[in-house]
């Protein structure tokens, strides 16, 4: 039997801006609780929350004070508890993230430190190198005594120092505590930052962040990171029921990538050189071969993905909605697991012209353009928007993309979705029963320029992305279609006896 994780569609909550339980703006784990008919609904196979822990919020949640708690701002411990249950009731896996680089800078041992004491749970120095922060300006900060401490975010998230024992204990404690409440894996945060190069060497050249998956960079991706994703791998594989690590890794090559997910490491890691491929297809299916040939030389299956909270949304980056249903059709055909970013199931664009005042991401400070907030407005359930003063306004063009305005409405983004999440399903299915099959095997065809023919088994998908229809000669059973079969920017699913 395929282990689950190799081909799940896995949903990002964004809790903030996915469902508000308690009316006051912001989303919380029992709005998350009261949407799991929708999710299920929707067929997907997991959902991966991001941070509800105690924090002071300078980074959403990405700057964690307590481990074993929920802020809140999201609601209490029964009700994390209570949305575990309730999602394997509908049978979906939750997968929650963990933050290993750094902490807040009000967590306790960072507060110590700041006293002096214990400092080793940190990297201080006396002198700073030239490393810069990931959110702009120097990776640095002094504190009174003179010495410097390094973040390479924002200032209020001091990194570890994973050379200290405590530390790594402390990291297997908290896997521990929520793989014990029920969780079936992490999304890892920076999953190639824990481990810094002896002597912390300068880099002696600015506009570090540009440079990150792109280049080597002495800050992220040191080989000692891999003993740590070792260790807890071990820590998963003593718990029932396929527990799984996901690493948020990023790397300058996918042979670089693929060393995260080996045997004896994490299960999967997002591959952001599929994200960030332009539209057209040589460069898509390049990236594509790529991907899956450096995945099976380990062993392990390819994820795809969109969109996230870091990044514009898809709609906006491939300028229109017709290419995005079709990326959609072409990401879910693809053998592997599909991870979906909430409201991308709507065709959300990304908000662009949001109040200067209400910007709040910290990633501003590098580049105002490379700000994070308009892809993370608030889901539009209804018209309205569903949400009584929501943190980020909701655009009121959203009205015809909530959830109210498509559900159920033949040819609208979130019919597309939920067809395709089936068909996927029913795909794997067909594939796993097959004992000759091979499910993880793509075939790719001849095809016109600017055009993507390729099957796995008897299941063809064809991709337009040129600006002209094309006619791709398939006979056979049209499973789905982003558009009329073949035309411009469109993607299309077929079950064939032959190929011509």
């Amino acid at each position: 039997m395929t282990a689950w994780w190799r081909n799940a569609a896995i949903y990002q909550v964004y809790v903030r801006s996915f469902a508000d339980g308690n009316g006051d703006g912001v989303g919380d784990l029992i709005g998350v609780r009261d949407r799991l008919p929708y999710l299920a609904e929707l067929g997907v196979d997991a959902i991966w929350l991001t941070p509800f822990y105690t924090s002071p919020m300078a980074d959403f949640g990405y700057d964690v004070a307590d481990y074993r708690d929920v802020d809140p701002l999201f609601g209490t411990l029964a009700d994390a508890k209570a949305l575990i249950d309730e999602a394997h009731g509908h049978g979906l896996r939750v997968i929650v993230d963990v933050v290993p680089n750094h902490t807040s800078s009000a967590h306790p041992w960072f507060r110590q430190a700041l006293r002096g004491e214990r400092r080793d749970r940190y990297i201080f120095r006396d002198r700073p190198n030239d490393w810069e922060s990931i959110f702009g300006g120097p990776a640095w900060t002094q504190v009174e005594d003179g010495q410097w401490y390094l973040h390479l975010f924002d200032p209020s998230q001091p990194d570890l120092n994973w050379e200290n024992d405590e530390v790594r204990g402390e990291f297997e404690s908290i896997l521990r505590f929520w793989l014990d409440l029920g969780v079936d894996g992490f999304r890892v945060d920076v999953a190639h930052g824990m481990v810094k190069p002896a002597g912390l060497p300068d880099i002696g050249r600015g506009n570090q962040a540009r440079m990150v998956g792109r280049e080597p960079v002495p800050f992220f991706d040191n080989d000692g990171v891999h003993e740590i994703h070792r260790a807890w791998r071990r820590v998963l594989d003593s718990y029932p029921g396929e527990r799984i690590g996901v690493a948020e890794a990023w790397a300058p090559t996918p042979e670089r990538l693929a060393m995260y997910v080996r045997p004896d490491e994490l299960h999967q890691a997002f591959n952001f050189h599929y994200l960030f491929a332009p539209w057209d297809a040589a460069e898509l299916r390049a990236v594509i071969d790529s991907s899956l040939a450096t995945a099976s030389s380990v062993g392990a299956p390819t994820t795809w993905v969109l969109s996230n909270h870091d990044v514009k949304r898809h709609v906006t980056r491939y300028g229109s909605t017709a290419r995005a249903r079709a990326a959609a059709l072409l990401t879910l055909a693809l053998p592997g697991s599909a991870y979906l970013y909430n409201g991308e199931e709507l065709g959300l664009p990304e908000v662009l012209d949001l109040p200067e005042e209400l910007c709040q991401d910290p990633q501003r400070l590098r580049d105002p353009d490379s700000g994070r907030d308009g892809c993370r407005v608030p889901m539009p359930w209804t018209r309205d928007g569903g949400w009584d003063d929501p943190w980020l306004p909701i655009p009121a063009a959203w009205a015809e993309l909530s959830v109210q305005a498509q559900q159920g409405v033949p040819g609208s983004t979130l019919e597309l979705y939920r067809r395709a999440l089936r068909l996927r399903r029913a795909l794997h299915a067909e594939l796993a029963a097959d004992p000759g099959a091979d499910p993880e095997r793509l075939v790719w065809h001849d095809s016109p320029e600017g055009t993507l023919v390729f099957s796995r088994g008897a299941f063809v998908c064809t991709v337009n992305l040129t600006g002209t229809s094309v006619d791709f000669g398939v006979e056979g059973e049209l499973l789905i279609t982003s558009d009329v079969p073949g035309a411009a920017d469109s993607a299309a699913w077929w079950k064939v006896k032959c190929l011509p």
